[in-house]
């Protein structure tokens, strides 16, 4: 199969992409062909993409979806998560099908173009085609299905079944009640028995494969808080905003630019507002204010959520035998229908200040959970060790990727200003270099003041 194209589509394409890459050598691009020279994949990214890969390439999620263009070819987006909790383009591809040998094609280029650095973790939907591919070129990588595809097929499953009510808010139950592994295998086949599901292959398959999907089995991960492809899914209506029935595939690459544009602008207002204001302390604690101090506002409100919601935990037992004092911490888990108590268990030890809950909301989303700050408040812990504090949710954290351009609109292709493009990216890996050494600013700004005196 090959992209359905129109007439003079593919020659545009490679035009486009050639321009742009002459002007920003970082802009990379790679289009698949046939036999017959026909255009069968396209994948590109640019250098921001890039770069903010460096950055927040440890958790992506992948989805495709058919555009709402006259083609109707999969559009197959990379999409990552900023220090804002923002959804992140990472690089997007446009397929000519859905099978393994197209998927194993985009993501080795893709995989390309980043040097080379697998993600730690990716979230899928349960395509075996994108799960064999996932195998062949990511087998490092940890790999897990979006939780929210296979909790709305439930109700497709069991439409008919006269228990179907009861199966749906039994499986929530599971899913997201369940702290240990043990307790969901064990509620799973008592539910099984109860409703004689022995013979649903797809539920036989789901609990097959219930490490890549039940929290339980996952939490003790870092996923950057995702557990869906919805942030795909966002990427992919962000874009139908600039595509509509009559759009080509050339107005859609070049409307590329303009969408990301509009991205990385809510980044700016966003950096600038967690530079220029602070969300107040609902605490004199020290700990609320070190957090204040050097996360995001959006993090910070996540974490502030936490430190206040330990006002429903009460700490009920305390083991202080064997190597490590153990804590069993009771929190009232607030619900529209009333009250539930669930219970929790904090390892901590006080010498090094460090400690595991078993929530594992700090592995699995880099925020301190209430229980863990209850048992910190306990022991008189007025400070957290750096450890704690992700170098992914900082604010003042300088990033390459805010340096480089977005939008090449006004750009004309001429030497002088590929030559000026050129010095511009060396000046700023200069700049890197030496950024935190005053004596070596000093050297290099002295020497740029003498040559332009």
């Amino acid at each position: 199969m090959r992209l359905r194209l129109g007439e003079g589509d593919a020659i545009a394409i490679q035009a486009y992409f050639s321009k742009i890459q002459t002007m920003c050598p970082d802009f990379y691009f790679n289009i698949d062909l046939d036999e017959e020279c026909r255009v069968k994949n396209v994948f590109w990214t640019d250098n921001r993409c890039r770069q903010t890969y460096k950055e927040f390439g440890d958790v992506v999620t992948f989805d495709t979806t058919y555009l709402t263009n006259k083609y109707e070819m999969p559009f197959a987006p990379f999409v990552g998560v900023n220090h804002h909790g923002q959804s992140t383009l990472l690089g997007c591809g446009l397929l000519s099908n859905e099978d393994t040998t197209t998927f194993v094609w985009l993501f080795r280029t893709w995989l390309e173009c980043m040097h080379g650095q697998a993600p730690n973790g990716i979230i899928t939907d349960q395509d075996r085609a994108m799960q064999a591919a996932i195998e062949i070129v990511f087998p490092n990588t940890k790999h897990r299905w979006c939780l929210w595809h296979i909790l709305k097929k439930l109700s497709e499953k069991f439409g008919s079944h006269p228990c179907k009510g009861l199966i749906l808010s039994t499986v929530h139950g599971l899913v997201y009640n369940s702290q240990h592994q043990e307790d969901f295998e064990h509620g799973w086949t008592t539910m099984v028995d109860q409703f004689d599901l022995h013979e649903n292959n797809w539920l036989s398959r789901l609990f097959e494969n219930r490490s890549r999907w039940i929290p339980c089995f996952l939490k003790t991960t870092f996923w950057a808080g995702m557990s869906t492809t919805q942030r795909s899914e966002s990427i992919n209506a962000f874009f139908d905003g600039y595509v509509h029935s009559k759009t080509s595939l050339k107005q859609f690459v070049e409307q590329y630019e303009q969408a990301l544009w509009c991205k990385v602008e809510k980044e700016f207002q966003a950096d600038f507002k967690s530079f220029s204001q602070m969300v107040p302390c609902a605490t004199k604690y020290a700990i609320e204010k070190q957090f204040q101090e050097v996360y995001t506002i959006s993090k910070f409100r996540e974490f502030q959520e936490e430190f206040t919601g330990k006002v429903y935990c009460e700490v009920v037992s305390s083991t202080m035998g064997g190597s490590v004092p153990r804590y069993d911490v009771r929190e009232d888990v607030m619900l529209d229908g009333g009250v539930r108590k669930k219970m929790f268990t904090v390892l901590f030890q006080r010498e090094t200040t460090e400690f595991v809950c078993s929530c594992h909301l700090y592995e699995f989303r880099g925020i301190v959970c209430r229980h863990a700050i209850s048992i910190l408040l306990r022991n008189d812990v007025t400070i957290l060790p750096e450890r704690y504090i992700l170098r992914r949710w900082m604010r003042d954290v300088s990033r390459r990727r805010t340096r480089v351009a977005v939008n090449y609109d006004g750009w004309m292709n001429t030497p002088a200003q590929v030559r000026f493009d050129k010095m511009c990216n060396a000046f700023t890996n200069v700049a890197d270099l030496v950024a935190d050494d005053e004596n070596q600013v000093c050297g290099i700004m002295e020497w740029i003041e003498s040559k332009t005196a």
